[in-house]
């Protein structure tokens, strides 16, 4: 029983982290190889369509104006573009910042209902075909709307992912190395399961939709960019992903500040299993329930569980193994376990450092960002997770 345990565990931790991402990287290879794509061409200035930047901002007056300044010289049509902020509940300045430009149309209420709340109120306000929503504390480049627009050409894409990029400096610390190693790698296999099918979920940095698409989410609702994007894909349409349209945003200020966002993302995770069960359904929902499950439900799920379990299987198969039963795969794997396990201590104690060599902060940040999806799916069903987030501490830009 043991045995099967390992290999069951094993298993799933590897499809988990490494194996999907060869297997989707290797469909979407196969599948371009044989059908190429066709280029969606830039619409020429006279045809480019209208567009809401819609900005959700609960006390951000520190990051205000590095945002508006940011929007306003995004590469697009002026005249095109609806910038749109909710600042629903914000008591630090934020709205009143906001006066001192007047191309910004900012709607407020004094009450802070919730980010969900404050963008299924805000809908009512888009007036153009697509709306792209943005976080108040990332920066865009300059072609990202352009990026946008063009992967709208495709009259089956009823949304576009952005890329979310981590501000990376020379000498990191432990949140900032094994953030931006976790979006290079998620940005990967984003954009491999676009070429294959559809990118499964967008992150609410960067993402845009038809607006027409657009259906109200329940006020509770954790994982707002994620039900949003998932639904439009269950309707038929593709999600596309495009990294030459992307939003800049600095690392958690500490794994402390990062394990708190990933535990309320993890039970975000749990309630949107819960609430959307039949994209689970191969017979209707085809491929995009292989990747729903691939890419979401084993890391929100099994996963997490599985990693932890390994270790004490394995060990437990060790303790009643013959003691001359030499050098074998369980000794190896169990030692192998133990240093990666070692390493992830030692970047908990030297997590506030600042050093060269990276590379030491990533099994810190994979074991602490596994512990918050327990510690997620425990929150979860305490009904403990709050839908008024509490911000995470960023380092400064």
């Amino acid at each position: 029983m043991a045995n099967i345990l390992f290999w069951t565990a094993l298993f799933i931790v590897a499809y988990t982290y490494i194996g999907y991402a060869l297997v989707i990287w290797v469909l979407a290879t196969l599948k371009q190889s044989f059908r190429k794509s066709a280029k969606t061409q830039e619409p020429p200035p006279k045809t480019w369509p209208e567009i809401c930047l819609f900005v959700t901002a609960y006390n951000e007056a520190d990051m205000v104006d590095l945002k508006v300044q940011n929007s306003l010289k995004l590469n697009y049509p002026k005249e095109k573009i609806q910038y749109l902020w909710l600042t629903d509940g914000s008591n630090d300045g934020t709205k009143e910042q906001l006066k001192n430009y007047p191309e910004i149309q900012v709607e407020h209420l004094p009450e802070r209902r919730g980010k969900i709340h404050a963008m299924n109120r805000g809908m009512q306000f888009v007036k153009a075909p697509f709306v792209i929503f943005s976080d108040s504390n990332t920066l865009l480049n300059q072609e990202a709307i352009r990026k946008i627009v063009r992967a709208f050409q495709d009259p089956q894409v009823g949304c576009v992912a952005g890329e979310k990029r981590i501000c990376e400096k020379e000498q990191d610390n432990a949140a900032a190395s094994g953030e931006g190693f976790y979006w290079k790698l998620e940005s990967f296999i984003k954009q491999m399961d676009a070429r294959f099918n559809s990118t499964v979920g967008a992150a609410g940095e960067l993402f845009a939709i038809r607006t027409s698409l657009y259906h109200k989410l329940p006020n509770d609702t954790l994982l707002d960019d994620f039900m949003i994007s998932i639904r439009i894909a269950a309707q038929g349409y593709k999600v596309a992903y495009t990294s030459e349209a992307y939003a800049l945003e600095t690392a958690s200020a500490s794994v402390k500040e990062e394990l708190k966002r990933k535990t309320r993302i993890a039970a975000g995770g749990i309630q949107s299993l819960f609430r959307f069960p039949q994209l689970l359904n191969p017979f209707r929902f085809g491929w995009l329930s292989f990747q729903y499950f691939s890419h979401k439900v084993l890391r929100w799920t099994i996963a997490p569980f599985a990693l932890f379990l390994l270790f004490f299987i394995n060990f437990l198969i060790l303790s009643e193994s013959p003691y001359n039963s030499g050098i074998n795969f369980y000794v190896l794997f169990f030692c192998t376990q133990a240093i990666l396990y070692l390493l992830a201590l030692v970047g908990f104690l030297l997590e506030n450092r600042r050093i060269h060599h990276k590379a030491l902060f990533i099994p810190y940040y994979f074991v602490a960002m596994n512990l918050a999806s327990i510690l997620g799916i425990i929150r979860y069903f305490r009904g403990r997770q709050s839908p008024l987030w509490e911000k995470a501490k960023r380092s400064k830009v």
